[in-house]
């Protein structure tokens, strides 16, 4: 057992709570237990050595109420963003985190709404209720970011446009979590700009939520989910459905969704699983083309995986996992002219492990995942006698990753070094290394510097290398994109208010854009140098906290993000798809407050200027910069939750993804009701 000093305080580390969501820390991916702020987290006291190897952070806390405040605190700040867990005291790298509380509070219509609120994402959005979402960090690319589903990598090789599609609503989230930068030898390959994880509730009491809401554009959507407990097992079953009119021409959608999840732990093991299927048909207006304003999508994905963690001095941590897309797109709604179909199916298995001993804590791993897809539009000829229907192209390729880190933890330092080895069948079957180090310095208590280097890359999906439409053609030759990303930061931590600064440097190499090289020109893919260089702020101020009393104000967040791109090709582009269209400012406010007794306020503000321009009408319109205002008016008893909530609440007109319109004002009001069984 270690503890951790400063002036005051003694807090003795003896094991993490036994709860459902710690287990993820087996996953080695963003880990983090219990409620955190969604600013980005701070230290609050000084590290000393490694856990203990059973250890999973309960605290005992001192006597008076202040410092028992403290040591609830540091017990929900448990985070790490190596593949070793790591306490947050520990971690050597920036983690971003959305608590329920955030979700909650939140005047969002979708899980990537949610997104919308974190400082350094940008999501562009093609419509409401995240129908279809483009999801980027750092000024990067939608295919540059790995999401995952409570560490499961649920991204879709066929094309970013879909790897969005959760099988969740937001009320089966506890919470999402935002590592920025490149992290290929924690998660992946893919993870080239950053990583979002999507980490689902485990309740612990059996009981039953109903929930129903509606309004603006002839919009209803409704759920229901139910957990049961019964000695070393939990199950949550969830399912929600909804339609809408859109709010813009041909925006019309219907949706559906199914999730599954259950756990058993004992003594010396732990065994989790999921299961989960989504199912949307939406009206497309022109979101891959202007010149064809009535197309129409229909996206179905099933995805189901089983983890495990061995308990004592070694943790054991394998994985099996197995997600499948369907895809059916019309280029003309109701025709067969540019339509297509695609199936996509990604199989893995990883098996791993880390260790605590005199020297800090050591993980590795193996990766076996194979990507395969089944198209009447992409991949290569399947012979006439093969035939599969709809489907007469194909293509496969295989991925074997090996990861080694190691984290030195002492007082007032972490190192995280680790090196990731990864062959892809569909190259040249030789292994590329991808090596990393992160650093954490805590001069004292409230402080934390950061620096961190990694190296990321990214495979070219399914569509960039084989797609052609009237107005798209892939390019066969892609290589993988390849990032030496470098991160710079500070955290403080004092009474209540939290404030960090990033600078981040990502120096891109075969980078991956649909251009246009003439004014009549269609989208080809290209690749060039890309740079992007950017400065980062943030911070919140719990008001409870900072006076020691409840308060009216409740909290206050800001944050801002600038990034400048310098793009390393002499060659002339008229039009970016892309890489190239980036948030070059955004701005992000939230201020919650009590109005009454139960009822309260939640506002959030936005403002983002986008480099680059959409087609409308032939001609090249620049994009225009926007403010966004959304607010929630809720009450909140201890069984049930009523609320009205609307997005863009001064009507805007814009547009942030091509040439399709955004609706304005949109006004929801629902209700939440929870029983216990």
């Amino acid at each position: 057992m270690q503890e951790i000093r400063n002036a005051t305080h003694i807090i003795r580390w003896r094991q993490f709570a036994h709860k459902g969501y710690a287990a993820f820390a087996s996953l080695h991916k963003v880990i983090c237990i219990g409620v955190l702020s969604v600013s980005t987290l701070s230290v609050a006291a000084k590290a000393q050595a490694s856990l203990s190897p059973s250890s999973r952070g309960k605290i005992s806390v001192p006597l008076s109420s202040e410092e028992t405040e403290v040591g609830k605190e540091l017990s929900e700040l448990t985070v790490s963003a190596s593949m070793a867990p790591l306490t947050q005291l520990q971690a050597a790298r920036i983690v971003c985190v959305l608590s329920r509380q955030d979700i909650e509070q939140a005047a969002a219509q979708s899980v990537n709404d949610l997104l919308k609120l974190v400082t350094g994402v940008d999501v562009r959005q093609r419509g409401g209720f995240g129908i279809q979402t483009d999801i980027s960090i750092d000024g990067g690319t939608f295919d540059q970011v790995t999401l995952l589903l409570n560490g499961i990598d649920i991204g879709n090789p066929q094309t970013g446009h879909l790897s969005a599609d959760f099988p969740v609503s937001i009320s089966d989230i506890e919470r999402i979590e935002v590592l920025e930068g490149a992290a290929s030898r924690v998660y992946g390959g893919q993870s080239f700009g950053g990583a979002i994880n999507i980490v689902t509730k485990h309740d612990r009491e059996s009981c039953v939520e109903l929930a129903g809401k509606g309004g603006s554009f002839g919009t209803a959507e409704g759920e229901a989910r139910i957990s049961l407990s019964t000695g070393r097992f939990s199950n949550r079953i969830s399912g929600s459905g909804g339609r809408s009119d859109g709010g813009t021409l041909n925006s019309s959608w219907q949706k559906g969704q199914l999730y599954y999840q259950g756990d058993y732990e004992s003594e010396a093991l732990r065994l989790d699983w999921q299961l989960g299927f989504s199912k949307k048909n939406y009206g497309a207006n022109t979101f891959y083309s202007a010149n064809y304003p009535d197309q129409y999508e229909r996206n179905q994905r099933l995805m189901t995986s089983i983890s495990a963690e061995t308990k004592g001095k070694f943790h054991f941590t394998p994985q099996v996992f197995w997600h499948r897309s369907w895809d059916n797109f019309e280029l003309v709604r109701g025709t067969t002219f540019g339509e297509n179909f695609h199936r996509t199916d990604v199989y893995g298995l990883k098996a791993g492990g880390h260790v605590d001993w005199k020297l800090g804590k050591t993980a590795a791993s193996a990766l076996l995942r194979h990507d395969n897809i089944l198209s009447s539009n992409i991949g290569k000829d399947i012979p006439q006698k093969d035939g599969l229907g709809v489907y007469t192209r194909s293509d496969n390729r295989t991925t074997v990753s090996f990861c080694l880190e190691h984290n030195i933890l002492l007082q007032h330092w972490t190192i995280s070094a680790g090196l990731m080895a990864s062959m892809t069948s569909s190259i040249d079957h030789r292994f590329r290394f991808y090596p990393g180090i992160d650093i954490a310095y805590r001069p004292s208590s409230q402080w934390k510097l950061l620096f961190s280097y990694n190296k990321g890359f990214r495979l070219p999906t399914f569509t960039e290398l084989y797609y052609k439409s009237p107005t798209h053609e892939g390019n066969r030759d892609l290589k993988p994109e390849h990032n030496h990303s470098f991160s710079l930061g500070a955290e403080h931590k004092w009474s209540g208010v939290e404030t960090s600064v990033r600078a981040f440097y990502h120096h891109g190499t075969q980078m991956i854009d649909w251009v246009m090289y003439s004014p009549d020109d269609i989208f080809h893919t290209a690749s060039f140098g890309l740079d992007n260089v950017g400065v980062q702020a943030q911070g919140r101020v719990s008001f409870p906290k900072l006076y020691g009393h409840d308060t009216w104000l409740r909290s206050f967040s800001a944050g801002y993000t600038f990034i400048h791109q310098a793009k390393h090709d002499a060659e002339g582009v008229v039009k970016s798809n892309v890489a190239m269209e980036y948030l070059r400012h955004k701005v992000v406010a939230n201020l919650s407050h009590r109005i009454v007794s139960r009822l309260s306020m939640s506002w959030d503000f936005r403002w983002q200027e986008r480099v680059g321009s959409y087609l409308s009408g032939g001609e090249l319109v620049p994009y225009q910069p926007y403010a966004m205002l959304d607010a929630k008016l809720q009450w909140d008893a201890p069984r049930y939750q009523i609320y009205v909530q609307a997005t863009n609440l001064t009507n805007h007109r814009y547009y942030d993804l091509g040439s399709v319109p955004q609706p304005g004002t949109w006004v929801m009001a629902g209700a939440r009701w929870r029983l216990k069984l």
